[in-house]
């Protein structure tokens, strides 16, 4: 794509688009005129609507992956290349189902967490587990993100710009001092290969995903895994819905809602209204209703 490529790059800069973002919408751009080995310039909506068909028919993409295709292509067209009218036609096909949050048991965290050998990602692991963090936010955590007194972990690189804090476990503290001592990261809690880059989420998901198959584990294991454990554990804990709204930083109690489908201390607190009713006798054998 070439110097379409850098007006892209430098329109997703000026919209503030987080890093991970300008990423994903240049990588499908390129894929996009990969697929038919020329600039997007010289393409429309036909070559359009072929190149989604192609992921949705053939690629059978995910949801959320075809998603962020489509967003990569509509920004491209509306804001670098101006020519809107290209994409406002083309249909944003329906979501047909949700999946539930895959949610780990405790013996299945702690096989988990003592699979990973390298005390960095274990630290970063246990991180995104015991704060709810996302795996983006986590690697992006400094050294002084880490507020000990207050007992909190400030979370700046949040999704959609907007800052919080969740909260700091003790036990957490303890992991993180221990790494802190052996590992001493001057800058990124979760340094890369380059100390002044913070660790690469790509590698944080190959590590986690290796870690799953070591344990024995047959649950996919990703950091947003992590998450949902997070979120889960909490409501069966008792935790207010709004709060843990909060810590996770969603913008909709309808998004963390979600996590009630799967938590099995509220599951079982629900009585079945068939219990409620009075208790009904057995149906009468044919053996009795001859003798009547």
């Amino acid at each position: 794509m070439g110097r379409l490529h850098d007006r892209m790059a430098e329109d997703l800069r000026l919209r503030n688009f987080s890093p991970t973002t300008q990423r994903n919408y240049l990588f499908y751009a390129r894929r996009f005129a990969a697929f038919f080995m020329r600039s997007p310039e010289e393409l429309g909506e036909a070559e359009i609507r072929q190149f989604l068909l192609n992921q949705i028919e053939v690629r059978h993409l995910s949801y959320p992956a075809y998603r962020q295709i489509y967003a990569s292509l509509k920004f491209l067209y509306t804001v670098t290349l101006k020519r809107s009218w290209e994409v406002e036609h083309i249909p944003f096909p329906k979501l047909r189902y949700r999946t539930l949050p895959v949610v780990l048991h405790p013996e299945e965290l702690a096989a988990l967490f003592q699979a990973v050998r390298r005390p960095k990602y274990r630290a970063l692991f246990m991180t995104c587990y015991a704060a709810g963090l996302r795996i983006d936010e986590a690697c992006h955590l400094r050294v002084t993100d880490i507020d000990s007194k207050q007992m909190l972990v400030h979370v700046r690189h949040a999704k959609g710009g907007q800052e919080r804090v969740t909260l700091l476990s003790p036990k957490l503290l303890e992991v993180l001092r221990a790494y802190w001592r052996a590992e001493k990261p001057p800058l990124w809690l979760f340094p890369g290969s380059h100390p002044a880059e913070p660790l690469a989420t790509g590698s944080a998901r190959t590590a986690l995903r290796q870690a799953g198959l070591d344990a024995g584990l047959t649950k996919p294991c990703t950091p947003h895994t992590l998450r949902h454990c997070f979120a889960t554990h909490l409501l069966d804990a008792g935790v207010d819905l709004v709060v843990l709204q909060a810590l996770l930083g969603h913008r909709s109690i309808r998004t963390t809602s979600r996590y009630t489908h799967v938590s099995v201390e509220r599951i079982h607190k629900v009585v079945s209204p068939l219990d409620l009713l009075p208790t009904i006798p057995p149906p009468a054998s044919a053996g009795q209703k001859a003798q009547g």
